[in-house]
């Protein structure tokens, strides 16, 4: 079994990943298995067509040429590449696939498919192409084809043809055996590799989501009563105590929260309208029961996908322990489709969430506190963030009609074969542009939180979280009062979020050796 940490490790990190012999030795003796099984008996893929074609059967000297049609047939994709940590995420969960020793394939599949992530070599694959059933057919067959020394990949920073990598690199292109062509292209890997991607940012977005929803509280000089534990507590949803918990070590040593006995609870107060907000907006205090569902469904996207990446998903499935091969449809991606779903829809809220505490900071008649649009410079002749709530605004607006569900959308295909379908690597690519969308939007959340804490002359007075946040921002982003173009400036911000609260820290759990069991 592999880990997230150790996933994390090998597609983000770098980390290389070596298979070892014990495992190599049943991956053969699986092999052989299906070697001996097969003589006179019908299995689909082996000596059958494919798909609906499987009514066709596949005389003795054709069979390995099967194994190529379908790998060079599929390779049918459209669109802009994956990028390479998606391609990199798929290759690891199909070599799982592989080290779970259902799959029959010959140990040099899992050899070269090793030396492909090892030697960072990604593959050309298309975004479109995937229904999600008989899992991702097209851009699976996209990895293969590279595999066998055809098609082209990405190594040291430029496409080139696989093969030349492939000798420059010393590697032997693969020779198809048995059913390999088949167990290569038959799964949820793309799905499953798009989604690893997407949780690990979803991840980040909600940390950073946490950090200025704390700053944002701070600048609006809120009561901090609503993180209070014997308050959360109450509400007996892991997600939101979590999330509340997380909160007050964010906030931990702000001067800018209010207390609300000492303030509101002595006694003294006879004035009939208080100026100052007796509780803040929604989207101010009610942070831990909004994002509270929001960890909660990353938590379990993560989950599914990492017992995804643990499973054999192919059809058939050779078992050596039984003597048996059975047919079926562990390929369908349902599972991957439907978290996929979930997560995209709880990436929007959390976007929406910063949307309107982006609304807040900038709408002085909201805030009573802050000029107009956070505008440091002069009223009318200078326009601070103004524009840039244009673009969050849009962007926001997308994040909810990418959100409607992939999930329910299936369409029969294959001449009826594949009458219900998952989609599910058409959710994942959808989640991923939610994913994207956020970064964009929370970029203009951190730069107006920015200009407030100026405005307001308030950073000494920050927690020791949220004071390093503006200090680190603050060095590549100075406050500004005159009108520049902006563009630049959300790029280097979204740049910052992307990598890490701090960019000389490692994100994930570092480990000595990527051993696979």
């Amino acid at each position: 079994m592999i880990s997230i940490e150790d996933i994390n490790a090998i597609v983000f990190d770098d980390r290389e990943i070596a298979v070892d012999a014990e495992t190599m030795g049943r991956i053969a003796d699986c092999y052989r298995f299906l070697e001996d099984f097969k003589r006179d008996k019908v299995i689909y893929g082996i000596n059958t067509g494919f798909g609906p074609m499987a009514q066709y059967r596949v005389s003795d000297e054709h069979q390995r040429q099967l194994q190529y049609n379908i790998i060079r047939s599929h390779s049918a994709g459209a669109g802009e590449p994956l990028s390479d940590e998606c391609v990199r995420a798929a290759m690891l969960s199909r070599l799982y696939t592989f080290v779970r020793c259902r799959s029959g394939v010959h140990p040099d599949v899992v050899r070269i498919l090793t030396q492909f992530i090892n030697n960072h070599i990604t593959p050309y694959v298309p975004q479109h192409g995937s229904v999600g059933a008989s899992g991702d057919l097209v851009q699976l067959a996209h990895i293969a084809l590279t595999l066998i020394g055809e098609g082209k990949v990405r190594h040291e920073g430029r496409w080139q043809p696989s093969l030349d990598v492939m000798r420059r690199l010393g590697i032997e292109p693969l020779t198809v055996r048995g059913r390999d062509g088949l167990s290569l292209v038959n799964g949820t890997a793309v799905m499953t590799g798009i989604g690893i991607v997407c949780v690990r940012s979803a991840r980040r977005l909600l940390d950073w989501c946490l950090r200025a929803s704390v700053l944002m509280n701070e600048v609006a000089g809120s009561y901090d009563d609503f993180m209070a534990p014997e308050l959360n507590g109450q509400r007996l949803q892991t997600g939101q105590q979590t999330v509340a918990e997380r909160m007050r070590q964010i906030a931990a040593g702000s001067c800018c929260l209010r207390n609300r006995q000492a303030e509101l609870y002595d006694g003294t107060h006879s004035e009939n309208m208080f100026r100052h907000k007796v509780q803040p907006y929604y989207s101010l205090r009610c942070v831990p029961q909004v994002l509270g569902p929001v960890l909660e469904a990353i938590d379990n996207a993560e989950r599914i996908l990492v017992n995804e990446v643990n499973s054999a998903d192919d059809n058939p499935l050779v078992d050596p322990d039984t003597r048996n091969v059975y047919h079926g449809g562990n390929f369908h991606g349902d599972y991957v489709s439907f978290e996929m779903d979930k997560l995209k829809i709880a990436v929007t809220k959390l976007t929406m969430l910063a949307e309107r505490q982006l609304n807040y900071l900038l709408h002085d008649r909201i805030n009573d506190i802050l000029p107009p649009f956070v505008n440091l410079g002069t009223l009318g002749l200078n326009y601070g963030m103004q524009a840039c709530q244009f673009t969050a605004t849009s962007t926001t607006a997308e994040c909810q009609t990418l959100s409607n569900p992939m999930y329910v959308h299936s369409i029969p295909n294959n001449n009826d074969n594949q009458d219900i379908v998952s989609m599910g690597t058409n959710s994942a690519l959808l989640a991923l542009r939610v994913v994207d969308n956020s970064f964009q939007v929370m970029s203009v959340h951190v730069m107006a939180l920015m200009q407030a804490v100026d405005c307001l002359k308030a950073a000494d007075r920050l927690s020791d979280e949220s004071r390093t946040l503006y200090r680190q921002v603050r060095a590549f982003f100075p406050a500004f009062a005159d009108d520049t173009e902006k563009h630049s400036d959300m790029a280097r911000v979204e740049a910052y979020l992307r990598r890490g609260f701090d960019p000389d820290a490692r994100l994930t759990h570092t480990h000595q050796s990527g051993k696979a069991e």
